[in-house]
């Protein structure tokens, strides 16, 4: 085939190409309840294989993962509900937030309340609130999960290469029809999880995904939070 055929074949727009990804961008959301319908493991691997193409530091590609389905998923969530709900301290592998303060506090109310008053929680109620927290350990019902862990030794750029890895993992579930929610609740109990999947004293668990098919008429996924504007969040410098 000559230069001058292949230079006259239709390719996509920019506007088609960040079009497609403008749409994905809008319709992802952190899904809260799902079907228990299993996700096909040819469509798993899709994903996976995609979220492969992740940037990373030295392309150290440093995020590991752990699905967990069927029986698996169903041990894994009755131990990890068992130990959030005796509550204690924080097991964490990396350091939470020590406070949000400001406008990170606003947002972070903001959508917290829009879960409450979704779901009929009266503003206040302090036991409501502890037991929705607890159905991230049952997965928002979710027929698999994923555990996402990198080195100790690569410390927080491991992990913020993960994040990058989280974000792609859900746009390209998101491509393929399914509904997703990263879980950084399920790393409290990195202690649980290490031990549970026999991980080396060498791994850190960065935050898990439930992910499937998103029961899309359940009332708790009606809403959508909002988004910070350009001014809010960027600083030009320059021409």
């Amino acid at each position: 085939m000559s230069d001058a055929a292949t230079s006259e074949q239709p390719k996509h727009s920019i506007e088609e190409r960040i079009g497609v990804l403008e749409e994905l961008l809008g319709e992802r959301f952190s899904c809260r309840a799902f079907l228990p319908k299993p996700v096909p493991r040819p469509i798993i691997e899709r994903v996976l294989t995609d979220a492969q193409r992740t940037a990373s530091w030295c392309n150290s590609q440093p995020w590991q993962v752990i699905i967990a389905s069927g029986a698996e998923k169903e041990a894994f969530r009755k131990l990890m509900y068992e130990a959030a709900a005796k509550g204690g301290e924080n097991h964490g592998d990396f350091p939470f937030p020590r406070e949000y303060r400001g406008v990170y506090l606003e947002r972070r109310r903001e959508s917290g309340f829009q879960l409450y008053n979704t779901l009929g929680i009266v503003r206040g109620d302090r036991a409501a609130y502890a037991k929705q927290a607890l159905e991230n350990f049952n997965f928002f019902g979710a027929p698999h999960v994923a555990i996402i862990h990198t080195d100790e030794a690569l410390g927080v750029y491991g992990a913020i290469d993960c994040g990058g890895y989280v974000g792609n993992f859900m746009l390209a579930a998101q491509a393929l029809g399914l509904s997703t929610i990263p879980q950084a609740a399920l790393a409290h109990h990195s202690d649980v999880i290490r031990k549970h999947f026999g991980l080396g004293d060498d791994r850190r668990v960065v935050c898990g995904i439930s992910f499937g098919y998103g029961d899309i008429d359940h009332k708790v996924n009606s809403y959508r939070t909002s988004r910070a504007s350009i001014p809010d969040t960027v600083t030009f410098v320059g021409d």
